[in-house]
């Protein structure tokens, strides 16, 4: 299988900047377009009506979208050092793996690669998986790179 377009979501662990490699190893060997995303999600525990009434949640969320759009700034200068055509999207307001696998269908996207913890058990129970999520339901091929 040929690979035109990769997506990599990215956050602000060190296991999504190993991720981040691999997607520069594999886009400069198969000379893919990629897009990189990160996904700023809604407590989905909290109400829309705290969010307008409550200042410092808005505060955290514009500066959630800053430190997002740096973070894709910084990580894209990476690509295109390397001579690859890359392209970042913020995705707000909806869960982390909704936000990837939306992502990459509005992007045509034929492969996703993104980091995991490797959680198991309890953890993985408590916290979720958004790799997981995103391995189960997407209906493009996952690199799932494990550190």
């Amino acid at each position: 299988m040929t690979y035109r377009h990769i997506l990599v979501p990215v956050d602000e662990s060190p296991i999504s900047y190993a991720a981040v490699e691999q997607a520069l190893i594999l886009a400069k060997t198969l000379n893919c377009q990629v897009t990189i995303t990160s996904v700023i999600a809604v407590d989905p525990f909290v109400g829309v009506d705290f969010y307008k009434v409550a200042p410092a949640i808005t505060d955290y969320f514009m500066q959630a979208e800053q430190n997002a759009q740096l973070r894709l700034a910084d990580t894209k200068q990476s690509f295109i050092r390397d001579g690859i055509n890359v392209d970042t999207k913020v995705i707000r307001g909806i869960s982390p793996a909704e936000g990837i696998i939306h992502v990459a269908d509005e992007v045509g996207a034929d492969l996703i690669i993104m980091g995991s913890h490797g959680r198991t058990g309890f953890k993985k129970l408590i916290l979720g998986s958004v790799a997981q999520a995103v391995l189960t339901q997407s209906p493009i091929p996952v690199l799932i790179i494990k550190v």
